[in-house]
């Protein structure tokens, strides 16, 4: 059993002894600890807290201590139901909510659950704010609401109504282009929320015809849940039959979107942003963001535009905050995240396909044909095992005098520039290693260049 404490939320598998899976006992102890904060930070008048949810099996069981416990500290629940995390997200806002938690343990596995806690913005914590909600848990100071102030509940099931609506009215979404151009679209939303939500929003896109694959909101995932190319062979097998133009691949929670080419080959999960970011560049020129780890493509994207392109820490809320600092038009991560500000400032599945289909129909190619207009990156991604007693921060400390003469970012671990590749050095927070991402114009060259400085870490850990 599996029960990680983080700043981003507790994630766990579901079961086991206290401290050691999750569990009701540790559910509690966690939200009662995030209500504090929130009674002590919100600058909103509101006493609401949203709480949506993945279809996982777990979730009906979690959902119903997160309500009562918020309940039980005197805050007001509005239970969303079976809702994407940027569905979620959105809700806070519109419902002018203090904060809000999602039920999701995004990618992982069927045995796994999660708290992923947002604020009054609908966004995730900080990491000042998500040491605090640990250090209040650990020391349990929390204080529960006498029976005059116990919180209401209430259920609104009209989110992902108001979340497509938001998505039909931004104006880069041109749904008479769409319906004009007939497409043919498959999904896969792997048993969970996407399955829901996903065919609604083409529909309302004018897409008349739609080939769903898994998209009963189980939570008993057919395939491993990460919208990874080993993950995804029945999609590419259908694709592959010819007769749909695209396919649309989502994660659990519906804030990460693969894409897969009319031929049944993969289009690039790095390339979801990339392709995303052209089309919002080409009608409104700003700056972009992406993470440390994502694909260069997006930086020469945006150069084309004579934008300027800024890298963050890897994180959401780290990508967030330099969009906020840098006005970015568009970002997120290399993952299929799309953070678009002009819907809401958080990944999201639903807006990366309404300004992709509005890309594609205003650029009349097949979705191969556009995806070879963009630049050829690949990234190759290693990881160094070491022992507990290796100084991790020496190393990359080591590997940046080392590298002195190249273009170095050291925002987050070691990420080396050179004119036509980079490498990124990361240290994992939990277990002693080191995450090694190279990117070049070849898989050959990027596994050549990340394979040397592994060399060098090596001989450095001697």
């Amino acid at each position: 059993m599996t029960l990680i404490k983080s700043i981003s939320g507790i994630r766990g598998t579901i079961g086991g002894h206290v401290g050691e899976g999750l569990n009701p006992l540790d559910i509690v102890k966690f939200t009662s600890a995030y209500a504090t904060l929130i009674r002590k930070t919100t600058t909103v008048k509101s006493n609401k807290i949203v709480v949506g949810r993945d279809a996982r099996i777990s979730g009906e069981m979690v959902k119903n201590v997160v309500c009562g416990t918020l309940m039980g500290m005197g805050f007001d629940v509005v239970n969303i139901g079976l809702a994407s995390t940027p569905t979620t997200e959105l809700a806070v806002t519109m419902e002018g909510a203090c904060g809000g938690i999602i039920l999701t343990a995004s990618h992982n596995p069927r045995q796994w659950n999660a708290l992923k806690l947002l604020n009054e913005h609908g966004e995730f914590l900080n990491k000042e704010e998500g040491n605090e909600v640990l250090r209040i848990a650990e020391a349990e100071a929390f204080e529960f609401a006498d029976i005059d102030h116990i919180g209401s509940y209430r259920e609104d099931n009209t989110y992902n109504q108001k979340h497509i609506d938001s998505v039909l009215a931004l104006k880069l979404v041109d749904v008479d282009a769409i319906r004009k151009a007939n497409f043919r679209v498959a999904i896969d939303c792997v048993n969970s929320v996407g399955g829901i939500i996903l065919p609604e929003l083409l529909e309302r896109l004018g897409v008349k015809h739609v080939e769903k694959l898994y998209c009963e909101a189980t939570g008993d995932f057919q395939h491993n849940p990460e919208p990874l190319e080993k993950n995804l062979g029945d999609i590419m097998g259908l694709m592959a039959k010819g007769g749909c133009d695209v396919a649309f691949v989502v994660d659990p929670d519906v804030d990460r979107l693969a894409m897969i080419c009319e031929d049944g080959k993969m289009y690039g999960e790095e390339y979801t942003l990339v392709t995303v970011a052209d089309y919002v560049l080409k009608h409104t020129p700003g700056n972009t963001v992406s993470n440390l780890s994502s694909t260069r493509a997006l930086r020469d994207v945006t150069r084309k535009y004579g934008c300027e392109y800024n890298a963050s820490a890897v994180g959401e809320v780290n990508v967030v905050t330099k969009m906020k600092a840098t006005h970015a038009v568009i970002g997120g991560e290399g993952n299929g995240g799309v953070i678009y500000p002009e819907s809401h400032y958080g990944r999201d599945a639903l807006v990366g396909i309404a300004l992709f289909l509005s890309h594609l129909a205003h650029e009349g190619k097949k979705v191969s044909e556009l995806r070879a207009t963009y630049p050829p990156y690949f990234i190759a991604k290693n990881r160094i095992d070491l022992t507990p007693e290796t100084d991790v921060d020496a190393i990359l400390a080591k590997i940046k005098e080392l590298y002195k003469d190249e273009e170095i970012n050291d925002i987050d671990g070691v990420k080396i520039d050179f004119p036509d590749k980079w490498v990124h050095l990361r240290k994992s927070n939990t277990e002693p290693i080191i995450r090694v991402y190279s990117e070049a114009a070849t898989m050959e060259a990027a596994d050549e260049i990340g394979q040397k400085i592994m060399d060098v870490v090596y001989s450095l850990a001697k």
